[in-house]
């Protein structure tokens, strides 16, 4: 059942390949890039099947070896050794490949839309929001994804109350949704003159941005107000209403959006960030109707959970779901998170894959 199954895959691969070549596909690049799309999707499968068959071949090879009289002792030795490397391999694609099979989620290939506010710590607070965002975009410009400001809450020393911006490129979801939670960060503030280490907090939403059709929002439904830009002060202070607030009436999702001085621009950017809000309510409904025990340790979505902590004396940097702990801190909030975010993705699955069991 297990080769039968890769075999379908293998079968796919090579008619979705062979389909590459065709001149109607050639030359239609929507049709294109949707098979270059379901190419990328199962690839990770098939070279994980072939090296799993070429761990079968070595090892029917090297049995050949054995059985035959004629081979002298050294060849058996060297077949042995063959077996043994072949069957770890073995042991090794069946995993990796039970990990590729699990079910995938429907909203990793979406764009988000990240929410960062301050916590407990004021002012050192609002700055470690600053760090953060800084950490996400540099990480996003590793990841060759886009970002793009949506709304923002200065403070006069140069953090933020709140800052609220777009990760836009393929599998943005699936890098991001493991950040959602409380970051807690441990450091001296600038501002303290004994030395001492405070503890500060921020918090962290990730959205799938919502497409246009799925999620039909009646107009009567929305209260829009416009106002005047507020911030840390400066010359890019709007004195005109520029600034929009939407108001979802029936579920009562406020969003604002102040950073454009064009209010048609501070609208469309405000209704995006609404959507996403609304989708991802609607998501969190539909993971709470799933019984307790589906639901994963690691966790994707509870903002109340203190889920990393930044230790700035100590450059330490700890995930508190899976027990990870890197003294690596200066690279990582300098977008190096891929050492943090790969971890949490093996643990996600390898849970869920427990959990199929």
């Amino acid at each position: 059942m297990f080769e039968e199954k890769l075999n379908v895959f293998t079968k796919r691969y090579e008619e979705l390949n062979n389909r590459l070549y065709q001149p109607d596909v050639a030359s239609d690049p929507q049709q294109y890039q949707k098979i270059m799309k379901d190419l990328k999707e199962i690839e990770p499968i098939v070279l994980e099947y072939q090296r799993y068959q070429q761990a079968q071949q070595t090892i029917s090879d090297a049995m050949e070896i054995l059985n035959d009289n004629s081979s002298d002792k050294e060849m058996k030795l060297l077949a042995d050794e063959e077996i043994a490397q072949a069957r770890t391999i073995l042991d090794e694609c069946q995993q990796n490949i039970k990990l590729l099979l699990l079910p995938k989620d429907p909203n990793d290939d979406r764009n988000v839309i990240i929410e960062i506010r301050g916590g407990a710590g004021g002012e050192e607070s609002a700055l470690f929001c600053a760090v953060l965002y800084r950490m996400y975009v540099m990480y996003s410009e590793k990841r060759g994804f886009k970002t793009e400001i949506l709304n923002t809450n200065p403070t006069e020393l140069g953090g933020y109350k709140e800052i609220v911006f777009s990760v836009s490129g393929q599998g943005a979801y699936s890098r991001f949704k493991f950040e959602s939670g409380v970051h807690r960060v441990q450091r001296v503030p600038e501002t303290e003159t004994q030395g001492r280490i405070h503890t500060s907090t921020v918090t962290v939403a990730v959205l799938p941005e919502a497409e246009d059709v799925e999620l039909e929002i009646n107009p009567t439904d929305l209260q829009i107000d416009t106002f005047r830009s507020s911030g840390a002060g400066g010359q890019h202070i709007n004195k005109t209403e520029s600034a929009i607030r939407i108001t979802h009436i029936p579920t009562g999702t406020v969003v604002e959006c102040q950073d454009e001085r064009s209010q048609y621009k501070n609208k469309d950017k405000a209704m995006k960030v609404l959507k996403s809000r609304l989708l991802q309510a609607k998501i969190d409904e539909q993971n709470n109707a799933v019984a307790q025990e589906r639901k994963s340790q690691v966790g994707t979505g509870d903002r109340s959970e203190r889920i990393r902590t930044y230790n700035y004396p100590q450059s330490r940097v700890t995930d508190h779901r899976i027990g990870l702990t890197l003294y690596k801190l200066d690279e990582i909030i300098n977008g190096s998170l891929d050492e943090v975010i790969d971890p949490l993705i093996t643990a996600y699955r390898t849970e869920l894959l427990q959990k199929e069991v």
